[in-house]
């Protein structure tokens, strides 16, 4: 490799304030999801699983070192745009998609800075992180927009080095705009960075094919493409501009989640950078594409927001789509919010079977979205035996109450927890005790 071509001939310069010297946060398994943990083994190697975390993203990254260092084959890394905009979630129900103004909103996630300076300080620390964690293998996929896209491509070719610019790879979508003074802003920018010459690129998995005027074209002449007649079956390997219609318009996809990104373009990515042994780590998880992408493609992920809101969407959207077994850890930076809504639940046991009756009380801009079920808590790790969604019925009435039944296969006492999760990503636990043998 050229020497010479490591070092950028340009370099960022801004008003550094960040802390060096930030610990590492500390990692608290807080539940588990799956048949895989059916049994509580102790001293079970939770590392090999999937990963939920609940912090703040730089102090998680930090605490990963130790077990992920240079074993990520693909970062995606979405994270604010430098909008200065706080970002709300959309969290009703039967709304009129037409009509914003009568929408239930809570709060999604602020990208709001004092200065450029600030955001760049966040961005770079983040990025050096991410670049540790990458493995020799490994791929970086920065998605932003025109606010901070250039200045992140400065900054990438002084963490990366020059020559591991892979693409620079434009999303373009359609969709209204209020801009009437210049043409609309219908694109984002992702910057692809490689960690060595030796990376993953499945290019067979990421064809797509020929546009049916090139099929015709070079089914009408034997001259039509100077006569190198390309793979027509095979497909080609898509250009650097991806068209992918915005969430907005995919409403099986939306989750109410802002700024969520399509199912289709994380699966090209996915597809393309990582293989089915590979981790793929998402540190700005949001609504939890990237999770759901890598559970569809058979990888391992790992997820980790900021915010209640963004990890309980990720953890209802991954039981949704039935994942395989994970895990999901809290911080001791994160902050717990219990909803102010009030359910009950009551017990009845007859011998070793015991029924569980679930009310979810409804208001008029709260009311429950998941109920799931510990038939033996042990006190710390939450294990999610039975989930219940409460998704409407045909005719947008909502049933309030529900039944549960097990049977236990032992006499002795046991403990009852029965986590609800509200609109707003808030979670409330209760928990009853029994003892089958009596």
């Amino acid at each position: 490799m050229n020497q010479k071509n490591k070092k950028p001939f340009a370099t960022l310069f801004w008003n550094k304030q960040f802390n060096e010297n930030i610990p590492p946060a500390a990692l608290q398994l807080e539940a588990c999801y799956g048949d895989d943990f059916s049994i509580k083994e102790p001293g079970r190697n939770y590392n090999e699983y999937p990963r939920l975390l609940h912090g703040d993203n730089l102090q998680v990254m930090k605490a990963l070192q130790p077990a992920y260092r240079e074993s990520i084959d693909l970062i995606y890394c979405d994270p604010p745009f430098l909008t200065n905009k706080a970002y709300s979630a959309r969290v009703g129900r039967n709304e009129d998609s037409r009509k914003p103004d009568e929408w239930d909103l809570a709060r999604g996630y602020q990208d709001t800075w004092k200065d450029g300076a600030e955001y760049l300080d966040m961005l770079y620390t983040r990025l050096l992180e991410m670049y540790s964690l990458l493995s020799p293998e490994g791929t970086l996929y920065l998605h932003l927009d025109w606010h901070a896209s250039s200045y992140a491509r400065v900054m990438l070719d002084e963490i990366f080095g020059l020559d591991r610019l892979l693409n620079e790879i434009v999303w373009v979508y359609h969709g209204p705009s209020p801009i009437k003074s210049a043409f609309n802003r219908k694109h984002d920018t992702i910057l692809v960075y490689t960690k060595t010459d030796d990376y993953i690129f499945n290019v067979d998995d990421v064809r797509v094919p020929y546009n049916p005027s090139t099929i015709k074209t070079f089914a009408s002449s034997k001259k039509a493409g100077f006569g190198k007649k390309p793979n027509l079956k095979r497909g080609k390997v898509p250009e650097d501009w991806w068209y992918f219609p915005v969430v907005a318009r995919l409403h099986n996809e939306r989750t109410g989640y802002p700024t969520q990104k399509p199912l289709a373009l994380l699966n090209r990515i996915v597809k393309a950078s990582s293989n089915p042994d590979s981790i793929v780590a998402d540190f700005f998880c949001g609504s939890g594409t990237t999770a759901e992408a890598a559970e569809q493609n058979g990888r391992r992920w790992i997820a980790c927001d900021n915010t209640q809101l963004a990890v309980s969407t990720t953890y209802k959207r991954m039981l949704e789509c039935k994942a395989s077994p994970f895990t999901v850890w809290s911080t001791d930076t994160r902050k717990s919010q219990s909803s102010a809504l009030s359910p009950t639940i009551k017990i009845n046991l007859e011998d070793t079977c015991v029924q569980l009756s679930i009310h979810t009380p409804e208001q008029t801009d709260q009311y429950i979205q998941l109920v799931e079920v510990d038939w033996d808590y042990n006190g710390s790790v939450f294990h999610s035996k039975e989930q219940i969604s409460t998704v409407e019925n045909s005719d947008h009435s909502k049933t309030d109450s529900y039944t549960l039944t097990h049977t236990y296969q032992e006499e002795r006492d046991f403990q009852i927890a029965v986590r609800f999760f509200d609109n707003q990503g808030r979670i409330t636990t209760l928990m009853e005790s029994l003892n089958t043998g009596k």
